[in-house]
């Protein structure tokens, strides 16, 4: 399970232990402890010096400090500091079978009796077992309705005993049957009330025409081994009518809790879908018995309001669960282990034993314990009435003087009204001060502060009261701390000027164990989100976030790990803001859904999506299995590649040859075009020459000087 930081967790955990070293908030040194007891109620970590000569005569309240601080200043071995304690009473080591008729011999759950003594704010701790013992015996009592739409499920149940003991002997040697049957009230308007219908209420009805008289309930067989017994009070039984659809079922579940004590029982009751002529009721029987012997689950009885418990579960997967209670997916044998934590918020106003018990859900077994209140000093026991240490004018007790009526001072030295204006100085907490800061009287050179409506008035000059301080929403220091001479001294698990932070992470802390889901910081008890796009009490919702996936994922994994079963205690941890949708193909077809993808070990690719709902859960649809592609061939791809180049260059070649076509085809187009447009006879050629041409000269020459024009052929 993911785990906090260390150092960061630690120093969570170490908080409220830090908290009365802290400067200005130590508050065991505090004005208002007046005694042991309140020191002791301040904060589990204060202790009380009941040494005599201890710390100043001027002051009481460097009596009250932390041990180590006690020590450190003289106190020695003289210091009341009581712890929270508990001891086991009564240990019965657990059955691992079952034995006996009834079954109160078998022991499922150990320790059975533990004493607890706590003082206030402490915690004390101890461990408890629970296992489910092989062979326990069972009690069935069968609740028949016998109103007359049941006519068939009688039929079929008149042979019930004998089936029904065959199949729980394979569960358990010791099996017990007991039969009760139930109609409707015998009243209007559930039953015919008519006097014609008082011995016959199916008179007129043609279907049924005979029936027995309509009752609310009766208890028929107590429960017993004998299985012919039971058959045979089946088949006395008869139908009977009444008048609206529900009959009397839960009058009649009632009933028979109290006849056969089943109160106790009733937490651990399952549920299951009969059929409508009940011949799955074994098989419901056989699921219902399984289905409660698989969990355990812890249930508080009479727990006293001023104590708080705290649970760990550590199931099968050994995982520790803090705040759980309940363990599922056990076998019969499985030992379920419990840390449970107890811790007083407060003391009884008088000396108060309470007895509260755990009991699983559905188990006889139960573990008693009794818790005692540790509210004393031991120092208190030995006070000294009329003690010389305190002049005779007072008790002595834990390192004080208690001063009889009419004493005053640290020893009872003085007499109240005597004159001691010359030490009035001694009554001042600086010079020029007022006397006793104005809200007291000085007498015996110590300050008798004035009483007030608003609260107590104290200090060596009373300078402090337990109202002058921060309030939230009206209330004085939030209710969860003292007001001390104008500042909030916080109980254990609260911090802040008025008090109004929680110190407490478990309510910051998820199933899984992480605080805010590492997403953001808790403060004052809450998670204040840190991370862009987180929200949700546990900054558990980002769907903006890297790890959104991540964080689903491990769902996944846990349901495709175990065949889709929820029911898983690891699963069921990791799954339980999920609602689980499996499909056979994603269909992002929600604008809102955010698709995640994974590789798993055997390459495959699982793919779920999920939306947040407004319920806080989250819709996941999940792929039933995982995306799978078949390993390459080598010879198929280099065919492949072949066969692609062959395909390209023919498809190239005929290109070439289509456009060679369309070319001579238009040039023959052309050519035909050009003759149709010819002006000559078809006979005659017009590129043909005669091999013989004749051409005409004109030319002028002289011969024998005599002129010549003509032509030359």
């Amino acid at each position: 399970m993911p785990r906090a930081p260390a150092p960061l967790y630690a120093c969570l955990l170490g908080l409220c232990a830090l908290l009365p070293r802290l400067a200005g908030l130590n508050i065991c040194t505090s004005g208002s402890a007046t005694s042991c007891e309140e020191c002791l109620l301040i904060h589990p970590k204060c202790a009380w010096c009941s040494k005599e000569d201890f710390g100043s005569p001027r002051s009481i309240t460097s009596r009250c400090d932390l041990r180590a601080n006690l020590v450190k200043n003289g106190c020695g071995g003289e210091i009341e500091s009581p712890a929270s304690s508990f001891h086991v009473l009564r240990s019965l080591p657990l059955s691992s079978k079952g034995s006996g008729s009834a079954g109160w011999d078998v022991i499922q759950m150990t320790p059975q009796e533990i004493a607890v003594n706590l003082r206030p704010g402490d915690k004390t701790t101890f461990q408890l077992q629970v296992r489910q013992v092989e062979d326990y015996p069972v009690d069935l009592y069968y609740l028949m309705d016998l109103s007359l739409s049941m006519k068939d499920d009688l039929d079929n149940i008149r042979s019930l005993g004998t089936k029904l003991a065959e199949e729980m002997r394979k569960l358990t040697s010791n099996f017990r049957l007991g039969f009760g049957s139930f109609v409707d009230k015998d009243i209007s308007p559930f039953s015919y009330t008519a006097p014609r219908y008082q011995t016959n209420p199916c008179i007129g009805y043609k279907l049924f025409p005979n029936c027995v008289p309509s009752f609310g309930f009766r208890h028929l067989l107590p429960l017993t081994d004998r299985v012919d017994s039971f058959n045979e009070e089946v088949r006395k039984q008869r139908v009977s009518r009444n008048r609206d659809a529900p009959e009397g079922g839960f009058d009649a579940v009632l009933q028979a809790a109290v006849c056969k004590n089943f109160t106790a029982l009733i937490p651990g009751t399952t549920v299951e879908i009969l059929d409508g002529d009940s011949k799955n009721i074994i098989q419901l029987i056989i699921n219902a018995y399984n289905s409660i012997r698989s969990k355990v689950e812890l249930s508080v009885w009479d727990q006293p309001e001023d104590l708080n418990l705290f649970f760990t579960a550590t199931c099968q997967d050994g995982v520790s669960y803090p705040g759980q209670r309940k363990c599922e997916g056990l076998k019969i044998g499985d030992t379920a282990s419990f840390e449970v934590s107890l811790e007083a918020r407060s003391c009884p106003s008088r000396h108060t034993e309470h007895v509260f018990a755990l009991r699983p859900v559905g188990f006889r077994d139960s573990l008693e314990v009794g818790v005692t209140y540790n509210c004393t000093c031991g120092c208190s026991v030995g006070l000294e009435p009329n003690s010389a240490r305190c002049n005779g004018s007072g008790t002595y007790v834990c390192g004080l003087c208690e001063c009889s009526p009419g004493y005053l001072g640290t020893r009872c030295e003085c007499q109240d009204g005597e004159n001691q204006s010359v030490y009035q100085n001694l009554c001042r907490e600086a010079e020029g001060k007022p006397l006793c800061s104005g809200r007291g009287d000085c007498s015996c050179n110590q300050c008798s502060c004035f009483e007030s409506e608003f609260g107590k008035i104290y200090g060596p000059f009373c300078e402090c009261d337990n109202f002058s301080c921060a309030r939230n929403k009206g209330v004085l220091c939030s209710g969860h701390g003292e007001c001390h001479c104008g500042e909030c001294k916080c109980h254990a698990g609260y911090i802040g000027d008025n008090c109004n932070c929680s110190t407490d992470i478990s309510t910051c802390r998820g199933r899984d164990g992480q605080i805010c889901s590492e997403r953001g910081h808790c403060l004052c008890g809450q998670c204040q989100c840190t991370e862009p796009g987180a929200f949700g009490e546990m900054c558990e919702k980002c769907p903006t976030c890297p790890d959104a996936c991540s964080t689903k994922r491990d769902c996944v994994e846990c349901l495709l790990l175990h065949s889709g079963k929820p029911d898983n205690q690891t699963c069921h941890s990791l799954c339980r803001d999920e609602v689980i949708t499996w499909v056979d193909t994603i269909v992002k077809d929600d604008q809102e859904a955010v698709l995640c993808f994974y590789k798993t070990a055997k390459d495959c690719v699982m793919m779920f999506t999920y939306v947040e709902l407004p319920s806080g859960k989250s819709n996941l649809t999940v792929l039933r299995e995982p995306e799978c592609g078949n390993t390459p061939n080598a010879m198929t791809i280099l065919l492949a590649v072949v066969g692609s180049i062959l395909l390209v260059g023919l498809a190239l070649l005929a290109i070439w040859k289509l456009l060679v076509t369309i070319h001579d085809r238009r040039e023959f187009a052309k050519f035909q075009s050009e003759r149709s447009r010819a002006r000559y006879e078809m006979a005659s050629n017009p590129l043909y020459r005669k091999p013989i041409s004749t051409h005409t000269v004109d030319f002028t020459f002289n011969k024998f000087n005599k002129s010549y024009n003509g032509t030359v052929d």
